[in-house]
C-alpha cells in the first residue's frame, strides 16, 4: 500500500512539474532564475547582439540550429541527432524547464523555437518570456555581457510529432481545423510570387499579427480566445496552423497552446503546398 502511495505521489509531482506556465512575466523569471532545472535560451539571429546584452545566465540560441534551411525550403524540422547535440551543448536535459526569450519584435522566430523544443520532447516544459528582453529591461532587471559557463546536458529526443507534413494536413482537412496564419490579403489571394495564390481549401484565417500587441507581448487569453472561437468549434478538434514557411504560424501555435487547444504546425506551409498542383487551394472573392 505504501509503495502504491509513493508511486502515486511521484506521478503527481511529475505531472505538476511538467505543466510549467507557457507565458511568464519578467517578475516570474526574476523570482525563479535560480531554479536548478531552469535553462534560459535567448534567441538572436546575430551572436554579436546576444554578446552585447542578455539576461544573466541566458545561453545563445541561433534559430537556424533548430530550424535549418535547405535548397528545397526554409525553417525545416531539425535532424534529431543534430538537434540533440545542440540541446546538450546548451545545457538542456530531459528534466529541464526551458525558458525562451525573444529580442525586440522577433516573436515569431522565437515562437518557432518554443514549438521545436516541444516537438523534440519537451512539451509542457517550455516557457516563453512575454515581451522578451525589452520587457525584462523595462522592469529594471539587469542584463550582462558575460557569457555563462554551461554544464553539458544529457538531452535525448523524444519527438512529439508537432511538425506535420502535407499528408497529415490532408487528413485534418476532413477531421479537424486548418488555420492560415498569414495576413488576410494573402489568405484572400494577393499574389506572393508562389506558383498559386490563395489558401489551402477550407482553411480558416487567424492572422498572427492580431495575437501580439504593440509591446511584442501575447494578448490576454480572453482576447486570444476571441480569434479562436469563431474558427475552432471546440478544444477537442486538432488544429494545424501554416503560413509561408512555418515561422509566423508558430505564433498561432503558441496562442492555441496558451488556450488549451490541440495544436500542430504544417512545416512545409505554402512554400510546399502552393507548388504541388494536385493539392487543393482556393481564393476568397471580395
Amino acid at each position: 500500500m505504501k509503495a502504491k502511495l509513493l508511486f502515486l505521489l511521484i506521478l503527481i509531482c511529475n505531472f505538476v512539474y511538467s505543466q510549467v506556465p507557457i507565458l511568464v512575466t519578467p517578475q516570474w523569471l526574476n523570482e525563479h532564475k535560480s531554479d536548478p532545472n531552469l535553462v534560459i535560451l535567448q534567441v538572436n539571429f546575430l551572436q554579436a547582439e546576444y554578446q552585447n546584452e542578455h539576461i544573466v545566465g541566458a545561453r545563445f540560441l541561433w534559430p537556424r540550429w533548430l530550424a535549418p534551411d535547405s535548397p528545397q525550403s526554409s525553417f525545416n524540422a531539425p535532424d534529431p541527432k543534430a538537434a540533440a547535440e545542440i540541446m546538450r551543448q546548451l545545457g538542456v536535459s530531459n528534466n529541464s524547464h526551458v525558458l525562451v526569450c525573444h529580442v525586440k519584435n522577433e516573436v515569431s522566430p522565437s515562437a518557432r523555437m518554443f514549438l521545436t523544443l516541444e516537438h523534440l520532447g519537451l512539451k509542457g516544459q517550455v516557457s516563453f518570456l512575454n515581451g522578451g528582453l525589452d520587457a525584462w529591461k523595462k522592469e529594471g532587471y539587469a542584463v550582462t555581457k558575460d557569457i555563462p559557463t554551461v554544464k553539458r546536458g544529457n538531452f535525448k529526443v523524444k519527438a512529439n510529432a508537432l511538425l506535420v507534413d502535407k499528408e497529415h494536413v490532408q487528413k485534418i482537412m476532413r477531421t479537424g481545423v486548418v488555420v492560415d496564419a498569414r495576413l488576410p490579403r494573402f489568405y484572400d489571394g494577393e499574389p506572393t510570387g508562389y506558383l498559386r495564390n490563395g489558401h489551402i481549401k477550407g482553411a480558416k484565417n487567424i492572422p498572427f499579427t492580431e495575437l501580439v500587441n504593440t509591446f511584442n507581448k501575447f494578448k490576454p487569453a480572453d482576447s486570444l480566445q476571441a480569434y479562436f472561437t469563431p474558427v475552432v468549434p471546440d478544444k477537442k478538434s486538432e488544429v494545424v496552423a501554416y503560413c509561408f514557411i512555418g515561422q509566423t504560424a508558430s505564433v498561432v501555435y503558441m496562442a492555441g497552446r496558451i488556450l488549451g487547444y490541440d495544436m500542430k504546425l504544417y512545416d512545409g506551409s505554402m512554400q510546399e503546398w502552393s507548388w504541388l498542383e494536385n493539392l487543393p487551394m482556393e481564393t476568397t472573392k471580395k
